[in-house]
């Protein structure tokens, strides 16, 4: 939904700087764990965290998506390749992530058992669904984190373009700063 509001709204600003945390959190974290060995006391303790925020963002982008379309937004800045461009490029980080919330639970969930959300709940375990499940969904969420996070480097190259270059509303939108 787009209308003539100037600022996203606070919730729409809260969850997008909380995703942006949150996804860079995790991947540093990601990249740490695969080089932790087996006698680190971080080897268990590290993917529990990983796993429970990683479940918490998949509910938080759930949360974000429903948000963007029941709620006004401002209008997008920019010529219309550009407007084209951060349509497209917001849909792709999207897909990026759903396809790691996808990955990473095939790959915690293999072994049948449920994952741990900070001891809160536990998502049911769907046990290996295919041969090889654990490998294949640990490449597909390897190579999706990275592009994710070049994605949201662009994301943010863009944001600072428009900010300092064109001189525009774009980055103070999502800062509640709109002239």
């Amino acid at each position: 939904m787009e209308t003539l509001v100037k600022n996203y709204n606070l919730p729409a600003r809260f969850m997008h700087w909380l995703s942006a945390l949150c996804i860079i959190g995790l991947f540093a974290v990601g990249l740490w764990m695969v080089d932790l060995s087996y006698y680190s006391e971080w080897y268990r303790t590290a993917p529990h965290y990983h796993r429970s925020v990683g479940i918490l963002l998949a509910i938080l982008t759930l949360a974000r998506i429903v948000w963007k379309h029941v709620t006004a937004s401002p209008k997008v800045e920019g010529k219309p390749y550009e407007v084209a461009a951060a349509k497209a490029a917001h849909g792709v980080m999207y897909l990026l992530l759903i396809t790691i919330f996808i990955s990473g639970y095939l790959i915690s969930t293999s072994d049948g058992r449920g994952i741990e959300v900070f001891n809160w709940f536990t998502v049911p375990g769907a046990g290996e669904l295919f041969p090889g499940q654990s490998d294949i969904a640990g490449e597909i969420h390897f190579y999706a984190a990275w592009a994710v996070i070049l994605m949201a480097g662009l994301h943010a190259a863009a944001a600072l373009k428009h900010h300092f270059i064109d001189k525009d509303n774009t980055l103070r939108k999502m800062l509640g700063a709109s002239k």
